[in-house]
C-alpha cells in the first residue's frame, strides 16, 4: 500500500514537472518582440470587422530584399556569344554564299538571324564545315535564349509576388477574395496592354524603316517585318 502511494506521488510530480516545462516553452515562443507583439501574433491571421486579415512579416515587404535582375552577366554572355560567332563566320565567309556587302557586317548579320531562327535565306552556308558550324551555333543560341528568358521570367514572378504582398498588406479594408480578384484583373489588363503596345511599336518601326531606308514596297516591308517577328 505504501509503495503504491509513493509511485502515485512520483507520477504526479513528474506530470506537474512536464506541464511546467510545456508552459515555459509556450511562453518563450510567445515572448513579445521589440514592438510588443509576439511571433505567433505576427504570423497568425486576425479578424477585424468581419474581415479576415493576414498580417505580414516586415521583411516580406522590405525594399532591400526585393528581387533585382542583374543584366551584366546576360549582356556579357550575349556579347561573348555574338563576338565568337561573328569571328568564326567572318573567317569562314568564303564558305558562305549569297548577297554580301561587308565581311564583318555579313558575319554579324548571319549570327543574329541564325540565333533568332529567322533565316531569311539571303546568306547560306555552302560547305560542310560552315553547315556544321551553323548547326552548333543555332542550338547554342537557343539554349542561351532559353536561359535568358528563364532568368527574366523568374525576375518578373518575384516582382509580382512582392507587389501582391504589398497590396495585401496595404489593402486592409478588403478580404482575400476581393484582393485576389482585383489583382488578377489588373494584372491581365496590364500584360495585354504592354504586349500589344510593344508588338505594335515594333511592327510600325520596322515597316517604316524598310519603306524609307531600304526603299522597299510597303507590302514587302510589312511582309518582311511579319516574317521577322514570327520567325517565319
Amino acid at each position: 500500500m505504501g509503495s503504491d502511494e509513493a509511485q502515485q506521488l512520483l507520477l504526479s510530480e513528474s506530470m506537474e514537472h512536464s506541464h511546467l516545462n510545456e508552459k515555459s516553452d509556450l511562453l518563450q515562443r510567445r515572448r513579445p518582440r521589440r514592438g510588443g507583439t509576439s511571433e505567433t501574433d505576427i504570423n497568425m491571421p486576425q479578424e477585424q470587422n468581419g474581415v479576415l486579415q493576414t498580417p505580414l512579416l516586415p521583411q516580406c515587404i522590405d525594399e532591400k530584399q526585393e528581387a533585382e535582375f542583374n543584366f551584366r552577366p546576360v549582356f556579357l554572355c550575349l556579347a561573348a556569344y555574338l563576338g565568337t560567332g561573328t569571328l568564326c563566320f567572318f573567317l569562314a565567309s568564303y564558305q558562305i554564299q549569297g548577297i554580301k556587302t561587308n565581311g564583318f557586317l555579313d558575319a554579324l548579320y548571319f549570327c543574329v538571324v541564325t540565333m533568332t531562327t529567322v533565316g531569311y535565306g539571303d546568306l547560306v552556308p555552302n560547305s560542310t564545315i560552315a553547315k556544321l558550324l551553323a548547326c552548333i551555333y543555332v542550338f547554342t543560341g537557343m539554349a542561351l535564349g532559353g536561359l535568358i528568358l528563364s532568368k527574366a521570367a523568374d525576375y518578373i514572378v518575384e516582382k509580382e509576388e512582392i507587389f501582391v504582398v504589398k497590396a495585401m498588406h496595404k489593402a486592409e479594408k478588403f478580404g482575400p477574395e476581393e484582393i485576389s480578384k482585383e489583382l488578377g484583373t489588373n494584372k491581365t489588363k496590364y500584360k495585354f496592354v504592354l504586349a500589344a503596345s510593344i508588338f505594335l511599336v515594333l511592327m510600325i518601326a520596322g515597316t517604316v524603316f524598310l519603306y524609307f531606308i531600304e526603299k522597299l514596297d510597303f507590302v514587302d516591308a510589312l511582309y518582311c517585318v511579319c516574317s521577322t517577328v514570327t520567325t517565319l
